[in-house]
């Protein structure tokens, strides 16, 4: 899994990138703060290399919290900045630093 930052000199806006490698799966989403961990409105495009990616735009001198959920599953990026417990999942979240 890959997470790319590229900011933007004219916005206070960071172009977030997420990548994630799942050949066999036919659905990953990423979930967060930033979109009130709504399931359905940030759904990554699979790639012919088998890996789903897509991009947020995500205001900057902010921290979210995300997952990915693939296939119904919800995990962890390894590339996250750092990890926040949350007792609502009784799990950790991956934060975005921006």
């Amino acid at each position: 899994m890959a997470i790319s930052k590229q900011y933007l000199k004219t916005k206070p806006v960071c172009k977030v990138t997420f990548s994630v490698p799942a050949k066999d799966a036919n659905e990953v989403t990423v979930v967060g703060t930033f979109n009130a961990w709504d399931t359905k409105s940030t759904t990554l495009k699979k790639l012919k290399n088998g890996t789903f990616k897509g991009t947020v735009d995500l205001e900057k001198d902010n921290s979210y919290e995300f997952r990915y959920v693939v296939d119904g599953n919800y995990i962890n990026d390894d590339a996250a900045d750092a990890y926040a417990w949350s007792d609502y999942a009784s799990a950790e979240n991956g934060v975005l630093n921006l």
